[in-house]
């Protein structure tokens, strides 16, 4: 299988602790990869590897046979992250978040705002400081970024923090809808995913050192 993004024999060490070792795995168009495991095994570290954002203390990420560490501006260019922080103004209105999550995208839609924000369930809240809205909706924000750009790869952390179960049903459509559409996705969650295209990697055993 020609694999887009590909992780060879990675480690990861934190506080002197090995959190991964020899990791290998391979991720194509339409495949969405769940990352399992216990708290502190590693899962927001490994993201945060695949992104580009931490290095890893031995191996190479790839994308499309290239090392992203060589080509960081093409490659953030074709990923939308959204990590355990929302990465959302909070002076800034949701539409005035959306605006400029849209202005740097590489890839941005042509889908409507406020249509993007009735979506998530934020209609009637437009214009109202982000700030002023609970966890659930300032979530829901953040998730409304992935409406504005044609990213072809979406790293998610725990996008069901805090989202109600009618929220989580439609995110998981969403990434249905992107899988079919010939997109990828890497995403940890407690929540079990609700996907066809989904595959498992449990980060906290033995067995994930093979895993392809």
């Amino acid at each position: 299988m020609d694999c887009s993004l590909t992780v060879e024999h990675l480690q990861c060490i934190r506080d002197d602790r090995v959190l991964f070792d020899d990791l290998n795995f391979g991720l194509s168009k339409g495949q969405l990869l769940q990352i399992e495991g216990r708290n502190g095994s590693g899962k927001t570290s490994l993201l945060r590897i695949l992104c580009g954002l931490t290095l890893p203390t031995e191996g190479i990420v790839y994308w499309k046979n290239q090392d992203i560490q060589e080509i960081k501006s093409n490659y953030w260019a074709t990923l939308a992250y959204i990590g355990h922080a929302n990465g959302v103004k909070a002076e800034l209105t949701p539409i005035e978040n959306l605006v400029m999550a849209q202005a740097l995208a590489a890839k941005p839609t042509s889908v409507d705002f406020v249509d993007a924000l009735d979506q998530v369930g934020l209609y009637g809240f437009e214009d109202v400081p982000t700030r002023t809205l609970s966890a659930g909706q300032q979530r829901r924000v953040a998730l409304a970024r992935l409406l504005v750009s044609e990213a072809q790869l979406w790293i998610l952390d725990e996008p069901f923090t805090a989202l109600d179960k009618a929220a989580i049903g439609m995110i998981e459509d969403w990434l249905e809808a992107h899988i079919s559409r010939g997109g990828m996705a890497v995403l940890t969650s407690h929540h079990t995913v609700n996907c066809k295209y989904a595959t498992y990697l449990q980060l906290d055993q033995l067995s994930v050192n093979n895993y392809q």
